[in-house]
């Protein structure tokens, strides 16, 4: 999140004129799209060409919404600015054994809803693994030499992964969870998908929290997956962030937040 194009409450009023907003407060954190807290939406304007992803995002809210999941609908369109729900709740701070639960419920449903469904790309496509890698080996040899073996990784695709679901990217309303940012999300490997999130919601990778989500998840989810397989992929997710966060922000400092699960 963040805000690199402006606006303001007149121009947004002028926008949406069937709508009636009272307050508009820009984000702070990030800088890929522009995002905005509308009364009880969110504003976002992507500063980025997407094709077509904006819409079938848009039926992809609809549609995991329609099975029950807490998602964020996308409300109304103008202009290039887009009107999303605002979900209820707070990021967690302090990560509990509830939370994992609920986490493991959600991308259970989720997968089960997404299972072999077709997309417009698959999860790492827009990410330059080579390019990154040659970065880091001229920069920071001591962690390429630590990720050099992700390009190794060819995933194969389950369906339709979110694959950002850190804890910034959801909201618990009491135990119920939402989840949002699924813009970004492509084909990819259920297993990836549930490792990320583990990544974010269990750091220092305690074996209870790891196997109370596999112990839930795998009530209902499309296909069991074992914890051999998700310790593999832990360590991969891991690694992808930790190089992207050097590539992002020429800093391996970030990277060293991860270096525990490598």
């Amino acid at each position: 999140m963040g805000v690199t194009t402006h606006i303001t409450l007149q121009e947004l009023q002028e926008l949406f004129p069937a709508r009636h907003f009272s307050s508009l407060q820009a984000t702070s954190d990030g800088v890929m799209d522009t995002t905005y807290i509308v009364d009880n939406y969110i504003l976002k304007k992507y500063e980025r060409d997407l094709g077509g992803r904006i819409k079938s995002d848009a039926e992809l809210l609809a549609s995991l919404s329609r099975a029950g999941l807490c998602v964020p609908r996308l409300v109304d369109a103008s202009q290039g600015w887009y009107l999303y729900e605002k979900l209820q709740g707070e990021v967690p701070q302090q990560i509990e054994l509830y939370h994992i639960q609920s986490l493991a419920r959600f991308m259970a449903k989720m997968h089960r809803h997404t299972h072999k469904r077709s997309c417009s790309q698959k999860f790492l496509q827009e990410y330059d693994i080579k390019e990154l890698l040659d970065f880091t080996k001229k920069e920071f040899y001591y962690y390429f030499s630590k990720l050099n073996t992700l390009k190794k990784y060819k995933p194969k695709s389950d369906g339709f992964i979110h694959g950002d679901i850190f804890k910034d990217n959801t909201v618990f309303d009491g135990q119920k969870i939402g989840v949002f940012d699924f813009i970004d999300g492509g084909c990819g490997e259920f297993s990836f998908d549930i490792a990320v999130a583990l990544v974010a919601f269990n750091p220092k990778n305690k074996k209870a929290f790891t196997q109370l989500f596999l112990n839930t998840y795998n009530q209902n989810a499309p296909f069991k997956i074992s914890r051999k397989t998700l310790e593999k992929k832990i360590q991969i997710a891991a690694k992808l962030y930790a190089l992207l966060r050097i590539g992002k922000y020429k800093n391996p400092q970030k990277a060293k937040l991860l270096a525990n699960l490598w």
